[in-house]
């Protein structure tokens, strides 16, 4: 397996952009990501695609998926993995909680993702033996209970059989990645350890079903954000999970907000800025007797958090940032840089990378593009740091 990338491997998930139905996607194919493309000076370039559970239904015939395919081709993009996580309804005015549904235990998610599997498996490139799909970790929290549970675990023993199927028909093998978020049934590197090795493979034991289906068709999607958030040490939660024999198919490149300092007046105000009404921003913070303090939105962290202990919040920033408005409010970039090293150091590992930050149009005003040039340019940004950091260490060959 290779130990290093490619430039053109390295994109960013097109859940930035409105893509509710299959023209917007269209669009969005020719427009800003071909444009991100160009300027990155490649002929070719790899895509994380957002495909809602509309578009989905609209990719169903094989002369659709021709349509697609040569859209894709005429643009440079190669397809290799899709984002799963949301359905649909991503770009409305009031998001927040609604992205986890459906979850694992409604039918309608099973649905949907069978559906990009088989997508995906058709658009994939000739060179590209494997595709990932990125997933909601089971459910919201909030929402969960044991009735769920095992609707859930009898969904994906489902998705994985019909994947195996998949993977015998077309010779493509296409990974679920379950993405670990905070305030998710699965928020930890503990818990997805522990749902994956005991729970999951025991369920598929008790239905009769071979525990290695786990192995050849799930993984998962490591956002450097949300474990950041949680305050996991990005190298150790990655080998942790190596270690637990769970396949990292994806990693997403993102980078969360920190505020080292609470007591700092003006950096607690430039924090304030970053509270909206779109999408839900996750906050912890390790109090005094080392425990982690959770609140679900960040609004209720002036309320509920010390003042003396840094506060994470799920807010994707510009992974190129390490301070945004003011010197006093920071980022989880370091975390990226160890996420980095832990490749360097495992050079049998090659999952998909992606860089995503998709909440450039919810940034406070002074810092937030004003127009779709100026999102091209940040995407283009963001590549061009991740390339750098990744060239510092020996992973990129041309």
């Amino acid at each position: 397996m290779n130990s290093s990338w490619c430039r053109s491997e390295l994109t960013y998930c097109t859940n930035v952009h409105p893509g509710e139905n299959l023209q917007q996607v269209h669009e969005v194919i020719s427009g800003p990501l071909s444009s991100v493309r160009q300027n990155r000076g490649l002929a070719s370039m790899g895509g994380g695609l957002w495909l809602s559970n509309p578009t989905s239904r609209n990719l169903s015939s094989e002369k659709d998926l021709g349509a697609f395919a040569e859209r894709l081709h005429q643009n440079g993009i190669n397809l290799f993995t899709l984002n799963g996580f949301p359905t649909q309804g991503f770009h409305a005015q009031r998001v927040k909680q609604a992205v986890y549904r459906p979850d694992w235990s409604e039918p309608e998610r099973l649905d949907y993702t069978l559906r990009l599997a088989h997508i995906l498996a058709a658009l994939l490139t000739q060179d590209v033996t494997e595709g990932t799909i990125s997933s909601v970790p089971l459910g919201f929290a909030p929402d969960w209970g044991q009735a769920r549970n095992t609707l859930a675990r009898d969904a994906l023993c489902q998705c994985l059989i019909e994947l195996d199927k998949i993977h015998q028909q077309a010779g493509r093998r296409i990974r679920l990645c379950l993405e670990m978020e905070p305030g998710c049934v699965l928020e930890s590197t503990s818990e997805l350890i522990s749902f994956f090795t005991s729970e999951l493979a025991e369920h598929l034991l008790d239905k009769a079903l071979n525990p290695e289906l786990i192995n050849q068709y799930l993984g998962i999607c490591f956002d450097v954000c949300h474990q950041a958030v949680m305050f996991e040490d990005c190298y150790d939660s990655l080998n942790r999970i190596t270690d637990a024999g769970i396949n990292i198919g994806k990693i997403q490149i993102s980078s969360a907000l920190e505020l080292k300092t609470p007591d700092d007046t003006d950096a607690r105000n430039c924090l304030s800025e970053f509270i909206e009404d779109k999408y839900l921003h996750q906050s912890r913070c390790i109090d005094n007797s080392e425990r982690l303090l959770k609140v679900m939105d960040l609004d209720q962290a002036f309320t509920d958090f010390p003042k003396n202990r840094a506060w994470r919040t799920h807010f994707h920033v510009p992974i190129q940032a390490e301070t945004l408005i003011s010197d006093g409010l920071g980022t989880t970039q370091q975390e990226i840089c160890r996420t980095l090293d832990f490749l360097r150091d495992n050079p049998g590992l090659h999952p998909h990378l992606e860089v995503e930050t998709y909440t450039w149009t919810a940034l406070p005003e002074e810092i937030r593009p004003k127009d779709n040039s100026m999102i091209i340019d940040g995407l283009t940004a963001e590549l061009q740091w991740l390339e750098s950091q990744m060239q510092s260490r020996n992973l990129l060959r041309e």
